[in-house]
């Protein structure tokens, strides 16, 4: 349970507290903040694919009328393919680079937009969602995986900074967003912004690079136990602490992804979404002031929680973001119907729901090892795909009993579940099985 690994153990020389820039070539993109920078652009522009996709479901359903029901099926075959196949992007993208796998990705969200500007079936909808899907998820995975490499012993604040660029990203462009929906119509909307996202993340990928050997990494935190043992993927999935860590996964990104998809029905229901706010000088519709808080919410929170992590250790900051989501998804469901307060209280929630995009990543490197820490995981990622399934259920749920408060209620309890799973349950099952690895690596007297 040691916090540094000898340097037999790890492959990085943990004693040295500078990186080692002598053996990097001079190129820019050989640069770690470069690469950094590369994949934080890529992650913000697909993640409108997810957190932009409330605003469509009714200028949709009003064309077609398929019900919010059946359209929130894409959302959740985008969610699955996103996911579920980030253990295999994963391996392809540390044996041939991450830079044809992102360029791949960015040819695949434009090509998502593009279809649901010309879906006219609930088919071609679902297609769009899963190709979608693919795309995001090659990006994601990738640039996450290359952050964690180029800052191995910075893990939590470097994936931190990355995932917050998918968090935060929609921030930047909700507001184009609406706007264009507003003046052109939601095809239009699609069609413009395919080209321009993909043609952002295409440009942005030809600066990705494995990072070169010989660079050394800075000391690890103290305060922080990991494994000195590297488990492979089948060591992994045989352990029960990554089944306690894959359920309390499922159960928090269940209610984050819920929040994220029904936002839009859920201030309709309210009866607030197009109520103005005024906030910090600024007046907006509760609606769109709530998309561009919780997004810049969301990303803040990746790399802060990251960082406090690496000092708290990862199962406390947990339980208490996971507590606070809890507590703040009761509120929203008790005083959300007042627009101030659905504007907050929906930046508390998001702001809570970040973390898990950059403490879990950190803690499966702590737990399962270095040597197949993208794989491992990818993985645990896969958790966030059986989370989408709750989306269309949370819409069933409000559409039999005519609210939103018996989803939101569930939600509420799922987050407070998972914050005891932290404490009661994760963090004794971690200490048991590091004491089991210490005890099969001590020499025999």
């Amino acid at each position: 349970m040691s916090a540094n690994h000898p340097a037999e153990h790890s492959g990085d020389s943990s004693g040295d507290t500078t990186i080692n820039m002598t053996s990097l070539p001079s190129t820019v993109s050989s640069k770690p903040w470069v690469q950094l920078v590369a994949g934080i652009i890529c992650m913000a522009m697909v993640a409108n694919l997810q957190y932009g996709w409330t605003i469509f479901i009714n200028p949709i359903d009003a064309k077609y009328h398929w019900g919010k029901a059946a359209i929130q099926v894409a959302f959740t075959l985008f969610i699955l393919f996103e996911t579920w196949l980030v253990p295999f992007e994963a391996y392809l993208a540390d044996r041939f680079g991450p830079r044809p796998l992102v360029i791949a990705g960015s040819l695949l969200i434009a090509a998502s937009w593009i279809a649901y500007s010309w879906a006219s079936t609930l088919g071609a909808l679902y297609t769009a969602g899963a190709i979608g899907g693919i795309g995001t998820g090659l990006v994601y995975g990738t640039c996450i995986g290359n952050a964690v490499k180029w800052f191995e012993n910075r893990r939590g604040l470097a994936a931190g900074f990355t995932a917050a660029g998918f968090g935060a990203g929609a921030a930047l462009t909700i507001l184009p967003l609406t706007h264009s929906l507003a003046a052109r119509g939601y095809e239009a909307t699609f069609f413009n912004f395919a080209l321009i996202q993909g043609g952002v993340v295409f440009l942005a990928a030809l600066l990705l690079k494995k990072p070169v050997k010989g660079v050394a990494a800075r000391r690890s935190n103290p305060r922080l136990i990991h494994s000195e043992c590297d488990s492979t993927p089948l060591q992994t999935l045989r352990s029960v602490v990554f089944w306690v860590m894959y359920a309390a996964f499922v159960l928090v990104a269940a209610s984050g992804l819920m929040a994220t998809a029904q936002l839009a029905p859920i201030a309709n229901g309210f009866g607030i979404a197009n109520t103005p706010v005024t906030l910090l000088g600024f007046t907006i519709p509760a609606l769109t002031f709530a998309l561009s808080l919780n997004n810049l919410m969301n990303g803040f929170s990746r790399p802060f929680f990251g960082w406090i992590s690496d000092w708290a250790g990862r199962e406390f900051t947990m339980f208490v973001t996971f507590l606070a989501e809890g507590i703040g998804i009761l509120c929203l469901d008790k005083y959300g119907k007042d627009p101030v307060y659905f504007v907050l209280l929906a930046g508390l929630v998001f702001f809570a729901w970040g973390n898990i995009f950059s403490i879990f990543p950190a803690l499966t490197r702590d737990h399962f090892g270095k040597k197949y820490a993208s794989t491992n995981y990818a993985l645990l990622y896969t958790a966030k795909g059986c989370a989408a399934f709750f989306v269309p259920i949370g819409s069933i749920i409000a559409l039999r009993t005519g609210s939103w408060s018996t989803t939101l209620v569930a939600a509420a309890i799922a987050n407070i579940i998972a914050a005891l799973i932290m404490v009661l349950l994760l963090r004794p099952l971690r200490l048991r099985e590091l004491r089991r690895q210490e005890t099969a690596l001590a020499p025999a007297d």
